[in-house]
């Protein structure tokens, strides 16, 4: 999950070395010389060992867009789905491929850096802002889970079946109070490296919700009982319990930018890379593999159990389709909190890298401050906030930050570092490596633009914004 963005070496990235080297002037892979030993910028001195290198990964990679897998399918079908799944995992690690070979050639050991070492300060700047975009996106969709979830856990310990309108079980309020109480003070702290063990926990939630969603489709019926307290009734539509292996519609636009953001773990390759004990290329993609591999499968299984448990019914927040089933369910009340716990943990790591990238570019020799350091974290979670509680729908953030900031981490910006890094003289731009990479970002771009396109109709239009639920 992105709990592991931080511990996997982000809250080193702008910390001056020993000797005073700065992040651009550190190399990829420390040797020593004079006899002294070269120090590393993170603190495990490529000690990790290659499971737990796939296992880092494999939480960099897993986050909340496992909840969307579902409604994806619903409006793709099994069989499209299947392939723009297997296709998309197929381009994250070649993307891998890319990020390795680059940072091999010039020996830099981070996204941002790859960007200055291409493009100079103007490519170092744009990494930056992607990959705040990017986590600004993790963010709000960690938080909206937060604003439909929390007050239907709240409602079934109060024993309630529909929301009785006090304040305490209005989603806008409570995400204030959790970002007030919780995650705030957690921002606030000067290192956070020591959240890094609740990326294990929040990986076994999200198998235990796997559990659960395959636990669920045996024992919840179809047609569901509990969808006719809408004023359709006694309306039975056909197909409402068929499955569909193939169907386009509107919201397909959706489906592939959900698909890209829940595979983007790019920024934290090249820092678990260095933590890797005998690091070489092929090792990094072996665990690149196997962690796509993983995720792939367990992605895979969330989607179609949760789609043959709803079908036609499926919204585009999984765990809030339970509810219209039952809402005082004991299972999915404990998946619920498993998952809101996860989900709050992990907003002060995922804000802790955009603070550092803007002190970075904003303040750049400055030193610690703590008006600055609390200044960026009130304006970013206020940020956030405003996001969450005025952007109607979940499918907003997945879609629209899954369209511009995910084929940039996945498809462009790798591409582009690959050409431009990568000497001539190695290998020319007419070569197939340079020609692969050169369509590798083009269809980047060209996935960018046909997803925003679609989506901006999908507004313009206004059909079956409803189809979410929430």
């Amino acid at each position: 999950m992105e709990l592991q963005k931080l511990s996997n070496g982000h809250h080193h990235d702008f910390q001056p070395l020993e000797d005073g080297l700065s992040p651009e002037q550190e190399e990829f892979l420390p040797h020593k010389s004079n006899g002294k030993k070269v120090p590393q910028f993170t603190d495990f001195e490529g000690k990790t060992s290659f499971g737990m290198s796939v296992f880092n990964l494999s939480n960099a990679i897993m986050g909340s867009g496992i909840l969307g897998l579902s409604y994806a399918m619903s409006n793709t079908g099994i069989v499209l789905f299947l392939f723009l799944l297997t296709c998309i995992a197929i381009l994250s690690s070649y993307s891998i491929h890319l990020l390795l070979r680059s940072a091999g050639v010039v020996g830099i050991r981070a996204y941002e850096q790859l960007g200055n070492r291409a493009f100079g300060h103007p490519g170092k700047i744009l990494a930056a802002v992607v990959i705040t975009m990017h986590n600004i996106g993790a963010m709000s969709s960690y938080l909206f889970i937060v604003k439909y979830e929390l007050p239907l856990v709240i409602q079934a310990f109060l024993g309630l079946t529909h929301s009785s309108g006090q304040w305490f079980l209005n989603g806008n309020y409570l995400i204030i109070i959790v970002s007030l109480c919780i995650i705030l003070p957690l921002a606030l702290m000067r290192q956070l490296g020591y959240l890094g063990y609740t990326s294990g926990f929040s990986l076994t939630c999200m198998v235990f919700f796997l559990i659960s969603v395959i636990y669920k489709k045996f024992n919840i019926p179809c047609p569901l009982e509990a969808f006719n307290n809408y004023t359709t009734v006694n309306v039975t539509l056909d197909g409402q319990c068929e499955s569909k292996y193939f169907t386009i519609n509107q919201q397909t636009a959706y489906t592939v930018p959900i698909l890209a953001f829940a595979f983007v773990c790019h920024p934290e390759v090249l820092p678990i890379y260095t933590e890797l004990r005998n690091p070489t290329k092929r090792r990094m993609q072996t665990i690149g593999n196997v962690s796509i591999l993983a995720m792939f499968v367990m992605y895979l299984l969330t989607a179609i159990f949760g789609y043959l448990t709803f079908y036609a019914n499926t919204e585009a927040e999984l765990l809030h389709t339970y509810s219209k089933v039952d809402p005082l369910d004991t299972l999915i009340l404990c998946v619920r909190l498993a998952v809101l716990v996860a989900v709050t943990l992990t907003v002060p790591v995922v804000l802790f890298p955009i603070r550092r990238a803007l002190l970075q570019l904003l303040f750049p020799e400055k030193p610690f401050h703590w008006l600055r350091h609390i200044t960026i974290a009130v304006c970013l979670l206020f940020l956030v906030n405003l996001l969450v509680i005025f952007v109607p729908n979940i499918r907003d953030i997945f879609g629209i930050i899954g369209a511009t900031s995910a084929p940039s981490l996945i498809f462009i910006l790798p591409g582009l570092f690959y050409i431009r890094i990568v000497p001539k003289d190695q290998e020319p731009m007419n070569s197939r490596p340079k020609i692969q990479a050169a369509c590798f970002t083009a269809l980047g771009f060209i996935f960018m633009s046909m997803s925003l396109t679609f989506i901006a109709l999908d507004w313009i239009t206004g059909e079956n914004r409803s189809g979410g639920g929430h």
